[in-house]
């Protein structure tokens, strides 16, 4: 079966998109993934990130509301598609497969 491969990173990109579900826009995004990996990220990776998955059909995106707290700037929000579920999906099962059939860590 042919499908779209995701690095590293992008997964994880993606992963908390979907987890941050309506609130899943770039610096909220790069807060999450910096909280959960404790390291720094640049907001350039980030985006490069989305906008690649974007045009791989992963993501759909659209402008939010204006706000006054960021001085009437809209943030572009971020949606799995359908696709980004089921390859998330598949991902987890090859994982678990592989995690499954492995000798335990501490006997290697």
């Amino acid at each position: 079966m042919k499908r779209t491969r995701l690095g590293e990173f992008e997964e994880l990109v993606l992963l908390v998109v979907v987890v941050l579900q309506d609130d899943a826009y770039g610096v909220r995004i790069k807060k999450e993934l910096e909280h959960r990996l404790g390291e720094s990220l640049s907001v350039g990776s980030i985006q490069s990130a989305l906008k690649r998955m974007e045009q791989k059909g992963f993501l759909t995106s659209e402008f939010g509301e204006a706000t006054q707290k960021r001085g009437g700037k809209r943030k572009r929000i971020y949606t799995a598609s359908r696709q980004a579920h089921r390859v998330l999906t598949e991902i987890r099962e090859i994982r678990a497969g592989l995690w499954s059939s492995m000798p335990e860590l501490s006997a290697l």
